[in-house]
């Protein structure tokens, strides 16, 4: 780092929904100074007066670079800008937190892995659910089920096998979008995932909140009473709540019943979307200060891009990706 204290100086790209939610948390953490601010339009403006008004406003990035010499970027643009935003970050000798996607390409993906590597600088993807305390738990117990039907950082396998089905369900996208959309993929090791997904007034407000993990020893289920209650699918908090998780338990006894009632198991600790981008740049600087090794982390997203991608041409084809 270019500061000789242990304060992060970052730069802020972005400052949107997503950027000034980070630049907030920046705020409130100790170990981070916000050294500018990056936009092509006002939004700066609105979010340097949400701040107190004191920072220095750029529209180019490479210019902010220049002038603040930051420790450390954040970037929260157009996916088309990231892998060009996070290089140039990068050349420049600072650590990059980066909104997801990681790129819009796969090899645009595995080019900025490749920069951190050479530059000896940590990359963090801004996977919010991995610092919710619930779905930390949620993932915990997945791995003790055996083989399960789970994803990526449940699994730590290499996806390699696509399905994919879409639908355009409104007249308001293009004709050659979809709005709903599911996906299988398999594993390596065996496992397998299903995800189902859609956008719009005409999903339900029933069925937005399934999330189960099954494996050959039990299952465990995300249980939000709250946040699965009718008319809360478009709201952005309720989409990460958990409040509760069931473990089932598949042993049975001599007399062919369950050896063991569910488990139920009450999460206190549920931090709202602001709390949750605070927690996420706790871990960037604890990437930054404790030397963290994010080898499985870039993994996982570079990962998870080349099977969103294989989704979208799996759907478009009617065939399996083969990744």
């Amino acid at each position: 780092m270019s500061n000789t204290s242990n304060t992060v100086r970052i730069l802020v790209v972005g400052c949107g929904n997503m950027g000034a939610a980070h630049a907030k948390a920046y705020s409130l953490l100790s170990g981070f100074e916000i050294c500018g601010l990056v936009s092509t339009g006002k939004s700066k403006d609105v979010l340097n007066e949400q701040l107190g008004g004191s920072y220095a406003l750029f529209d180019d990035i490479k210019i902010a670079l220049i002038s603040t010499k930051p420790d450390a970027v954040c970037i929260s643009t157009y996916p088309d800008t990231h892998e060009a935003f996070a290089v140039m970050a990068l050349e420049h000798g600072c650590h990059v937190f980066i909104e997801k996607p990681l790129a819009d390409t796969v090899e645009g993906a595995k080019r900025i892995v490749k920069a951190a590597e050479m530059a000896r600088k940590k990359v963090v993807v801004g996977y919010i659910l991995r610092h919710h305390p619930s779905w930390t738990k949620f993932v915990e117990l997945a791995q003790g089920l055996g083989k399960p039907n789970i994803m990526c950082q449940m699994t730590r396998s290499k996806p390699i096998q696509v399905n994919a089905i879409g639908a355009r369900l409104t007249d308001e996208i293009p004709e050659n979008n979809y709005n709903y959309g599911q996906l299988q993929i398999r594993f390596a090791d065996g496992s397998i995932g299903w995800y189902e997904a859609g956008w719009g007034p005409m999903m339900s407000q029933t069925a937005f909140f399934v999330k189960d993990v099954i494996g050959p020893k039990g299952c465990v289920s995300i249980v939000a009473r709250t946040a699965g209650a009718d008319g809360k699918s478009d709201k952005v908090d309720m989409h990460t709540n958990a409040e509760s998780l069931r473990v089932h338990h598949a042993s049975l006894n001599d007399a062919n019943q369950f050896a063991q009632d569910d488990t139920w198991i009450d999460m206190q600790d549920e931090p709202d979307h602001q709390e949750l981008c605070i927690r996420e740049q706790q871990y960037f600087l604890k990437a930054i200060q404790d030397d963290l090794n994010l080898t499985d982390h870039l993994q996982d997203a570079v990962n998870s891009l080349h099977i969103a991608f294989a989704c979208d041409e799996s759907v478009r084809s009617g065939q399996p990706v083969y990744l």
